[in-house]
């Protein structure tokens, strides 16, 4: 079992950048680990993905503004979220699959005004 944390979130003028950070409570260097975000009335969406390779994908929708990245020696995992848009606006989660276990930090809310 592994406990999330996530941290780096607030409240920011639209194109501005921000940096999570999810701090994994175990090792997750062999583990595809991704962030998810959901806005109010909406189905949380990914955002972003990393394998254990170095590999990453991301969202349409932010392709090009976010960059996903790992630092496995701290158990942690990074977005760093540019140009933001109000769009960007929600809750963002840290993601890891380990086995056919999914687990979740408790968010950390990203609001982007315009």
């Amino acid at each position: 079992q592994v406990q999330l944390v996530e941290s780096g979130g607030g409240l920011v003028q639209a194109g501005a950048s921000l940096r999570l950070s999810c701090a994994a409570s175990a090792s997750i260097f062999n583990n595809y680990v991704a962030w998810f975000r959901q806005a109010p009335g909406k189905q949380r969406e990914l955002v972003a993905s990393i394998t254990t390779g170095g590999s990453t994908d991301y969202a349409n929708s932010v392709l090009g503004r976010f960059t996903i990245s790992r630092d496995n020696t701290k158990n942690s995992v990074f977005l760093q979220m540019s140009s933001l848009k109000p769009d960007d606006t929600a809750v963002y989660y840290c993601n890891v699959i380990i086995g056919i276990t999914r687990y979740w930090g408790q968010g950390t809310q990203v609001t982007v005004s315009s």
